[in-house]
């Protein structure tokens, strides 16, 4: 499953994929990337002006659908400027809590870390996410010790963003380019709203409830 620490609709999509390994005998292999705003820092210079407030709309519909809460985060977690949809070379944020995401995914309960982070991010109930005491009780929540962590992320940036880069070649190879994309078999299933879709195709291949 590829996703990002930006992404709206990963955020929206978690409860889905815990309920997915918690009913059904699977394990969902987290690889985090990179969200679209680093991967290709022209897209929102490029992109029409109605996409913005129609991605806005559509997640807090979303969120209200499924019993959830959605506020855009404080701080974003990519630096931007908003009126003209230029990326930051400054990104202080994204670089961090991404490859942090590497290394809990390959530690560690990676998708429950998934699960605690992006409510941080997105829930509203958190305010500067990112401060280390605050990330540290967040992390601790899924099993995490966010200094142990940090350690294998210092020093090895370099080697972490060749994973993170392998995993987006990985994301684009399988048919698509968003996140939150979950790849079964080589068939790409985009969006929060394919989680039932991916479903269906794996119980075609047999998939059973655990016992």
């Amino acid at each position: 499953m590829f996703w990002s620490f930006r992404s709206p609709y990963s955020y929206l999509a978690i409860p889905q994929y815990l309920d997915l390994v918690k009913t059904y005998d699977l394990k969902i292999n987290v690889r985090p990337v990179y969200p679209i705003a680093i991967r290709n820092p022209e897209f929102f210079e490029t992109i029409n002006p109605q996409w913005i407030p129609y991605l806005m709309l559509d997640c807090a519909r979303i969120a209200e659908y499924r019993g959830m809460t959605f506020i855009w985060p404080r701080p974003d977690p990519v630096v931007i400027d908003r009126e003209k949809g230029r990326i930051s070379e400054d990104q202080p944020y994204i670089h961090n809590i991404t490859r942090l995401g590497v290394i809990a995914s390959e530690t560690g309960d990676g998708l429950e870390f998934l699960n605690v982070v992006s409510k941080s991010i997105f829930d509203g109930t958190t305010v500067d996410w990112h401060k280390p005491e605050i990330l540290s009780q967040t992390v601790a929540a899924a099993g995490f010790n966010l200094d142990v962590l940090q350690q294998q992320v210092t020093g090895h940036e370099v080697e972490i963003d060749s994973r993170i880069q392998q995993n987006q070649e990985a994301l684009e190879k399988s048919g698509h380019w968003g996140v939150p994309t979950l790849v079964y078999e080589g068939e790409p299933f985009f969006g929060q709203d394919r989680v039932d879709l991916a479903l269906w195709r794996m119980k075609q291949n047999g998939l059973k409830t655990r016992t």
